[in-house]
């Protein structure tokens, strides 16, 4: 996957990786740490959204008919993150962890990089489909 662009800056692409994975360590020490708790409704919300995601990104890429440089890239990150949200949330729907587990905490924290990844990298994806370059 290509997160730089040909003036050695990070593209929006690489900014939503890094930005997402900060947002996933800083969940991960708030579970451990139990100021959050990520409940089952939650799990299900979010498992849910990554589904309705996962078909949303199949038709838009199905309709989709023009291809642009930055496309593929931003793609696979999005269904890189649906994906991973999609197994992180069943993995806590099917695993009891205790509240302030190190495991627990780990895995909330790589289910909520991979959502944030989700999120940020699908506005990235429509910053590229209207070739907004900047």
């Amino acid at each position: 996957m290509n997160v730089l662009n040909y003036r050695n800056n990070f593209s929006c692409t690489g900014i939503a990786i890094v930005a997402s994975l900060i947002l996933g360590i800083i969940s991960a020490f708030l579970q451990i740490t139990a100021a959050i708790t990520v409940t089952t409704p939650f799990l299900w919300v979010v498992f849910g959204i990554a589904v309705v995601y996962l078909a949303v990104t199949l038709i838009a890429a199905s309709l989709t008919q023009r291809t642009t440089s930055c496309r593929c890239s931003t793609l696979n990150a999005v269904l890189i993150g649906i994906l991973g949200t999609i197994l992180f949330a069943v993995i806590l729907l099917a695993i009891e962890f205790a509240a302030t587990s190190i495991i627990g905490a780990i895995i909330t924290g790589t289910l909520l990089f991979f959502f944030s990844l989700m999120i940020t990298t699908t506005a990235c994806l429509v910053k590229c489909l209207v070739n907004c370059n900047n």
